[in-house]
């Protein structure tokens, strides 16, 4: 087995939130980033908003425990979504950060809604 392969078998995909259609300000749940290695990548995959003047600011937050107060990873906001659509990547170094994130979504306008997703991708440690 070449070490691309075996690599590529230690990624995974976790639904950082999932597919939805949003009307209002929201917090996920805690991510745990202990056991991957190196960096890790987010993917925001939105449809354009509805309703008038729609806005979504998307960042991340962090903390030493699941419970603990989180505050703002730092660099860790993607470009606003407005009334387009939006593909977008964020990469955040692991051994930079807190072990827990949370995305944090912040959505304004009159009558907004989104449909969107972010996933997290990243490289095991072990597997």
């Amino acid at each position: 087995m070449s070490v691309i392969q075996q690599n590529l078998e230690k990624v995974t995909v976790v639904a950082g939130v999932a597919t939805a259609a949003v009307t209002s300000t929201a917090t996920s749940s805690a991510i745990d980033l202990l056991e991957y290695d190196g960096d890790v990548l987010l993917i925001l995959d939105s449809a354009a908003g509805g309703g008038s003047s729609p806005t979504l600011d998307i960042k991340l937050t962090e903390s030493d425990a699941t419970s603990g107060t989180y505050t703002d990873l730092s660099g860790a906001t993607f470009t606003q979504v407005t009334g387009s659509a939006s593909m977008q990547t964020l990469t955040i170094n692991k051994d930079s950060s807190k072990r827990f994130i949370k995305i944090v979504q912040t959505i304004g306008g009159s009558s907004p809604t989104f449909t969107f997703s972010i996933n997290l991708i990243g490289l095991k440690k072990y597997g």
